[in-house]
């Protein structure tokens, strides 16, 4: 039975680890204090929270639809009712675009694919080496593992900075630009607008989401995640942390003027910065797998932006894995 690490537990390092699960031994690892990569769920109180991530799932593919209706059966994953406002003029709205989310939060999918696997979280990834035909990972927790089979899943810079001297793949080589996005997440007074979300037409905010409206909580405040534009996030991105108050600022004021909804008063506020949200070009190959090596890749970035995209990743590096 081989020993396999995966770096990573968002939806393509999730996948690959239930998938490997099955015939080997698999251990994960995270920088995060929990699962979902950029699936999050911001915990607020007990189970009040956010999707500061990924806001939902809508399945193209006939396997991710299979796949999406077999969770959704399991109830781990429901559809997300309600009004969605589609103010964007410049993207076309789909009557049939149905959202998938998670009964309890948006991480709810890769926690059910790693349950029963050994997880490492707040565990950051710092160098790699290949000796004697095994990795050697070291931690930023000053620890010191070793696997026979590595698998990454971490955004493309990331990936290019830790294993630049493995691999020599033409797609290491390739122009990646991943996208950022500030996300803010806020609870107000619980207003008379019954809207679940709102996908503005502005260059500054992006999205908006009622939290209430997905029935996993009772409360008596209203908690909504508001998301920026990528074209806005890429210019704010690198000092957000900095000028959090200032940044989050702009995109609530933004959001009371283009909902209309009236001003009132912030109870809590909370910023996230994701340097690395999602690339939108696809490139030519889905995964990547070195036999002698024994390394593989897989993450979204390689097919697209949508969540969908990273299990597709997952499944091709499989593939190539299990030949």
């Amino acid at each position: 039975m081989s020993s396999y690490c995966v770096i990573g537990s968002g939806i393509s390092g999730a996948t690959i680890a239930n998938l490997l699960s099955k015939k080997n031994s698999v251990h994960v690892y995270d920088k995060a204090r929990g699962p979902g990569g950029r699936s999050s769920f911001k915990r607020f109180n007990k189970s009040k929270g956010f999707d500061h991530g990924a806001q939902y799932i809508s399945p193209k593919s006939i396997k991710f639809k299979k796949f999406i209706e077999k969770l959704c059966k399991k109830k781990i994953l429901k559809r997300w009712t309600g009004k969605h406002l589609y103010l964007n003029k410049i993207k076309k709205e789909n009557k049939n675009h149905i959202k998938i989310i998670g009964c309890k939060g948006n991480n709810d999918i890769t926690k059910h694919l790693i349950k029963n696997i050994k997880c490492n979280f707040q565990s950051e990834l710092e160098k790699i080496k290949f000796v004697n035909k095994k990795w050697k990972l070291d931690f930023k927790n000053n620890q010191t593992k070793y696997y026979d089979k590595l698998i990454l899943t971490c955004p493309f810079p990331q990936l290019k900075k830790i294993s630049k001297s493995f691999i020599k793949d033409p797609f290491i080589k390739q122009k990646v630009k991943m996208d950022a996005n500030v996300t803010v997440m806020i609870e107000i007074k619980k207003t008379n607008k019954n809207v679940s979300s709102y996908l503005f037409n502005d260059k500054i905010l992006g999205w908006a989401a009622k939290e209430n409206s997905k029935k996993r909580f009772k409360s008596i405040n209203d908690l909504w995640t508001l998301q920026s534009t990528s074209l806005w996030a890429n210019k704010k991105i690198n000092k957000n942390k900095e000028n959090k108050e200032t940044n989050s600022k702009i995109l609530i004021d933004q959001f009371f003027k283009l909902t209309g909804i009236k001003k009132t008063k912030i109870l809590t506020t909370i910023n996230h910065g994701w340097k690395y949200s999602s690339n939108s070009r696809p490139l030519k190959v889905k995964s990547y797998w070195n036999t002698k090596l024994n390394l593989g890749v897989c993450a979204d970035w390689f097919v697209g932006p949508k969540v969908e995209a990273g299990w597709i990743s997952a499944n091709d590096l499989y593939k190539k894995i299990d030949k």
